[in-house]
């Protein structure tokens, strides 16, 4: 653990999920894997798809609304209706097809997507962590993905987990931090934010006035590595740190 500024008193903790908790990135490959063979079985025109063709799909919808960049469930679906529905970039739109065919197979093929993108258990370390901080202070999650968090068993640490969307931009806009910070009742100066991302985390929740805590289980904490414009209150060489706070 090293500290970069001085700490108040923590009267409650906010975290993030996506590679703060668990290694995020295998388990949307697994998740994008299983999406892929299920449009392979049942959408085969739509298996021809390139990367790149996806991928101008996803930029044309956040062109279109900037808003789907903050929600990842929606973006998908968009993209997905756009694909299935073979409809120009310049047409898509966030509302429902007209096509009840077309929406039921864009909600099978997201549906896919969610449960596979879901199925996977937190370290028992991290369990364990989670249960003595939240049986001390109040937890609230921020996150700018869509992970189901009753599915890999973390709700009942939380007070509530907050998911960036059309409605909350994700992090780092301080629009979830003043959210978490309403709800917990608690000045910002005593709320410790804990989280992988150096800009998303770390600036985001300094910049809405919370303390800091930088750490990420997917590869080391340096500074030297990441893009620093901020320094966090305090780097952590391993979650169960976060219990000195206590």
């Amino acid at each position: 653990m090293q500290f970069f500024r001085s700490i108040n008193n923590v009267e409650a903790m906010t975290f993030d999920l996506d590679d703060t908790l668990y290694n995020n990135e295998p388990i949307i490959q697994r998740a994008e894997q299983a999406l892929q063979a299920h449009i392979a079985q049942h959408h085969k025109a739509v298996a021809a798809m390139s990367a790149s063709d996806w991928l101008m799909l996803k930029r044309a919808a956040i062109k279109k609304d900037k808003r789907l960049a903050s929600d990842m469930g929606q973006l998908r679906r968009v993209v997905l209706t756009a694909a299935l529905s073979n409809t120009h970039p310049e047409k898509l739109t966030t509302e429902r097809s007209h096509d009840e065919e077309i929406n039921n197979a864009v909600e099978a093929c997201f549906t896919c997507f969610y449960d596979a993108r879901s199925d996977f258990a937190l370290s028992d370390e991290v369990h364990a962590t989670l249960k003595t901080i939240s049986q001390h202070v109040p937890l609230i999650g921020i996150t700018n993905g869509n992970v189901d968090t009753q599915k890999i068993g973390i709700d009942d640490y939380f007070e509530t987990v907050l998911h960036a969307s059309m409605a909350r931009p994700m992090k780092p806009a301080r629009n979830m931090f003043d959210e978490a910070a309403t709800r917990l009742q608690t000045p910002p100066k005593h709320i410790l934010h804990v989280g992988d991302n150096i800009i998303k985390d770390v600036q985001g929740a300094i910049n809405a006035g919370f303390q800091a805590a930088w750490f990420a289980c997917n590869r080391p904490v340096k500074l030297t590595s990441e893009p620093v414009s901020v320094l966090p209150h305090v780097a952590l060489d391993s979650l169960d740190e976060l219990t000195h706070f206590l």
